[in-house]
């Protein structure tokens, strides 16, 4: 528990920050608890930080006594404080993040900032690429992010309003030109933010409904993603030209944002099609209100007059016509030599008019037409090497936002869309009992029926509710294209993907709908992407034959043919790690993707992998840049897609700065390894054949250790229940989806983010790191060359070092001595002894063999800023606990749970999620 901080001299503007916001909430605490409550914090704060500095027992004992003493409304009060003091440490550390970037921007050009736009162009000079080949690689670039809803975000909405506001202060009291009466005026703010952040219920009453969820989706394209999308296309662009000036520059919409929240039906049964439809909804009216924003404030300015510039004749033809067609009188502009307004008002009152009347635009093109058009004329008369940008970005926007907003992907289980036509089959005599076939015959028969023009579904036959709730989604489907686009739905993904039959029946159900059709003369005309979802490391090891299968079959390549020969692939991060541990399932996935590429490769057919990444290490979190690099180089050619969840959205995208770096890294990290890739460098090159055996080596080694005590260990699950605030989660109310599959409570169908949440908040993050340390060192005492061999493999391959930089992160932000608080709560001691034990060994070989691969004396010495962030917050954390295992304790043991008691646990759970910075 002991921990040594190392002074990092650029984090003093930090520690400015957080003493003058901890200073203030205890202004707060004063006035509201009394010095009393001040006074207890404080006595509570120093011990912790003693017994971090010193673990002794003597402080250990202090410290639990005062924890200990407290009655209830002043320990109610003492676990708020230090979970407020966690929201206000995150919203520093974003701004000194923020400032960081500004120091880099005020140096000479030798300061260019790592992973940014302007450092992958760097790269690109120094490697001697042509214009034409950097074309080359824009018009390839292609990254995807898709949020979701995934019930790991803790904190309330209000909250993180409350976080902004102050985010903005900090970042205005930075201004070195403020007067003595603009600062107190600052402080003054800073201190009524602090007090209505302390006087804000941090707990939701209710579980939000799936259109609470959508509301807050839309919360960060509204805030944020409008805005800074756009502008790194900008950068791009701008960064480009100043570099290589004599070529006329085209940057594609290469990154862009889609949506799974209101359209991810898998074991939610609160998204039915109704649902959908009012999300698609949503979006839409959200957009055209945004559009209607921006074309306003382009009004306001601009006034050009044709007494002063000649515009485009084209544009002056249209506006006399449109004006008389969509315009009453006293909608137009009244001057009539402001041209551009005068086109503009048209530009609005059509976007007033979309989904209610003739008038409105039908689609975004006709949109992006009448905007080009003014674009074009503005152009003919704007001095040379100064774009009107404002424009540029409007354009940007509805090309790739459209109509939709966002892309809205729909999942659903395997075993649903087997059912349903299973139940269709049977109706109409082609099969009586359809999912007792053998997969072969499976097979045949869904390639017959696509063959075939005919339907088979009976239009008045009673099929069962489940069956009829499935056709209505995909005719739901089939008119949100006619209405919203057919970028609108693009994807259809499939949970629990274990055969090839999984996938055809969706598009069996396409057909039906009408989304997938076969003409008369044999020709395929197909809407709908379907894409696998391969979670379990069994499916992960079948996929590339699953998908052999598949593309053998005619009437699959026709229907991919229809999608550019492009095949979307998911793969889940969070299932394989709980089947079978971090290491062997980051391998598992590495070694799947290259496998499946290189067969899809010959059938000369594209791969897109979706990466269903969630926001904690344990199931696949990290930094985005990092998740990138750690891919097999190949596979990054056909685009990249990666699921932004819970957490992970207000960390990244809440401050338009923050989502800029954040997405500026990720665009930066493309565009220097397709700058390998363009150099006609061998695509393998990011790794040896010897590398690959010595990780199936450690792969196999990790998994059996995992196993021993997850799955061959009768007494884990006991463990896991006990020593873990598990159950008490489940009254958290932070997401629409159950905890579990079908409401059951085996390990088996228990969510990987109640497993990974539970972990996280007994301070054992067992699912992010257990069992690679037994891997790597077994591995490292089998040879006299084995422990070169890891410092090579660290030193040369992406995917391998963000791996052991995963486990650092998540050995620092575990704690075995708090955990072993943890443990009591174990009602068999013999149990809980004996398991912890078992984790606290691996702990410690984990961290030795860590340490001797990187070559360092404590974890994360190369990212000092994280390190000192961990060592800072684990005092603060610390008494969180404590107060959480003696909390439980006292649940567990009443008949009929306290409901003061069960709220103060809730209260501890969501501080030590904002004090680790992670959930589920």
């Amino acid at each position: 528990m002991t921990t040594r901080i190392k002074v990092n001299e650029s984090s003093l503007p930090l520690r400015k920050d957080v003493k003058q916001l901890g200073y203030i909430l205890g202004e707060v605490l004063v006035h509201h608890g009394g010095q009393e409550l001040l006074e207890k914090v404080e006595v509570i704060r120093k011990l912790s930080i003693e017994l971090r500095n010193n673990n002794n027992e003597s402080t250990y004992n202090a410290l639990k006594a005062e924890l200990e003493k407290l009655e209830r409304p002043m320990r109610r009060q003492v676990i708020r404080a230090f979970s407020k003091y966690f929201h206000l440490v995150n919203v520093a550390e974003q701004i000194h993040r923020i400032r960081r970037r500004r120091d880099y921007q005020l140096q000479d050009d030798k300061g260019i900032q790592p992973d940014s736009i302007a450092s992958a162009i760097q790269i690109f000079k120094q490697k001697n690429l042509t214009e034409a080949e950097i074309q080359d690689v824009l018009n390839t670039l292609s990254l995807e992010l898709i949020i979701t809803a995934h019930p790991t975000e803790s904190t309330k909405r209000s909250i993180l309003e409350i976080q902004k506001r102050i985010a903005n202060l900090l970042k205005q009291s930075d201004n070195p030109l403020l007067t003595k009466k603009e600062r107190k005026k600052i402080e003054e703010d800073l201190f009524n933010e602090i007090t209505i952040m302390w006087q804000t219920d941090e707990l939701r009453h209710s579980k939000p409904t799936v259109m609470d969820e959508v509301r807050n989706g839309l919360y960060y394209f509204e805030q944020t993603l409008f805005d800074v999308l756009p502008e790194i296309h900008q950068e791009v662009q701008d960064a480009l030209q100043e570099n290589y000036p004599n070529f006329e520059w085209k940057v594609p919409n290469f990154l862009t944002f889609g949506s799974w929240i209101g359209g991810d039906r898998d074991g939610n049964p609160f998204v039915t099609p109704e649902v959908t439809w009012q999300t698609l909804h949503k979006q839409n009216k959200l957009v055209i209100e945004k559009y209607k924003e921006s074309v306003v404030d382009l009004m306001k300015r601009f006034s050009h007059s044709t007494n002063r510039v000649e515009v485009s004749s084209v544009l002056l033809e249209t506006i006399d016509r449109e004006e008389e067609l969509y315009l009453a009188e006293d909608k137009r502009w009244p001057a009539k030599k402001e041209v551009y307004r005068r086109k503009l008002a048209v530009i609005f009152e059509r976007l007033n008019q979309v989904g209610v009347s003739e008038k409105g635009y039908n689609d975004a093109d006709e949109l992006c037409q009448d905007l080009l058009l003014i674009n074009d004329s503005i152009k003919s008369h704007q001095p040379i090497h100064h774009d009107e940008k404002s424009m540029h970005k409007l354009i940007r926007q509805v090309k790739l936002f459209g109509f939709h907003l966002a892309t809205l992907d729909i999942r659903n289980h395997s075993g649903e869309h087997e059912s349903a036509i299973a139940e269709i089959l049977k109706k109409v005599h082609i099969a009586e009992d359809y999912k007792n076939l053998a997969e072969e015959e499976k097979v045949n028969v869904l390639e017959a029926i696509l063959k075939d023009p005919r339907p088979i579904l009976l239009l008045s036959e009673d099929y069962s509710k489940e069956t009829q709730e499935m056709i209505k989604v995909f005719k739901m489907i089939r008119e949100a294209h006619k209405k919203f686009g057919k970028r609108a739905i693009d994807v259809y993904l499939i949970s629990m993907t274990q055969s090839p039959s999984d996938i055809l029946e969706v598009l069996v159900l396409a057909k039906e709908a009408g989304i997938y059709r076969v003409h008369a003369d044999g020709s395929v005309e197909s809407n709908l992407n379907v894409a696998p979802l391969l979670e379990t490391i069994d499916d992960l090891i079948a996929g590339p034959k699953i998908m052999e299968t598949l593309f053998k079959l005619p009437v699959y390549r026709e229907h991919l043919k229809q999608h550019n020969d492009q095949q979307e692939i998911m793969l889940g991060y969070s299932d394989g790690s709980k089947d079978g541990g971090t290491l062997t399932a980051n391998w598992k996935l590495y070694k799947a993707q290259r496998e499946i590429h290189e067969m899809a490769s010959g059938y000369h057919i594209g791969l897109k992998f979706f990466h269903g990444r969630g926001g904690s290490l344990g199931r696949g979190g990290g930094p985005l840049n990092r998740s990138i690099l750690s891919q097999p180089i190949e596979t990054l050619g056909d685009g990249v897609k990666i699921t932004e969840q819970g957490e992970v959205l207000s960390s990244r995208y809440l401050l338009e700065d923050i989502a800029f770096r954040s997405l500026e890294q990720a665009t930066s990290t493309l565009l220097t390894a397709f700058a390998h890739i363009t150099q006609n460098l061998d695509k393998h090159n990011d790794r040896r054949p010897v590398w690959e055996t010595t990780m199936e080596e450690i792969s196999a080694i990790s998994l059996q250790k995992y196993q021993s005590l997850v799955f061959n260990d009768p007494d884990f699950m006991t463990y896991f229940k006990e020593a873990t605030p598990l159950t008490e989660i489940g009254n958290l109310k932070i997401g629409s989806r159950p905890m579990s599959r079908k409401n059951k409570t085996s390990f088996e169908d228990l969510r990987a983010i109640p497993w990974v949440f539970a972990w996280t908040q007994s301070r054992q993050l067992l699912p992010a790191w257990y069992a690679a340390g037994t891997g790597l060192y077994e591995y490292a005492q089998g040879s006299a060359n084995n422990m070169a061999l890891l410092k090579e493999m660290y030193s040369n391959w992406p995917f391998f070092r963000s791996t052991v930089d995963n486990l650092q992160m998540a050995l620092m932000k575990a704690d075995l001595t708090t955990a072993r608080e943890y443990s009591s709560l174990v009602e068999d001691q013999d149990i809980g002894q004996r398991i912890y034990t078992n984790i606290k060994d691996e702990y410690n070989k984990t961290q030795s063999i860590l340490l001797q691969i990187t070559g360092e004396e404590q974890l994360l010495d190369h990212t000092p800023s994280i390190q000192e962030s961990v060592y800072r917050r684990n005092p603060y954390v610390d008494p969180l606990n404590f107060f959480q295992v003696e909390l439980i304790k006292q649940l567990r043991e009443q008949e009929n749970p306290d409901p003061e008691l069960m709220n103060q646990v809730l209260l501890t759970i969501n501080g030590i999620a904002a004090g680790l910075r992670n959930t589920g």
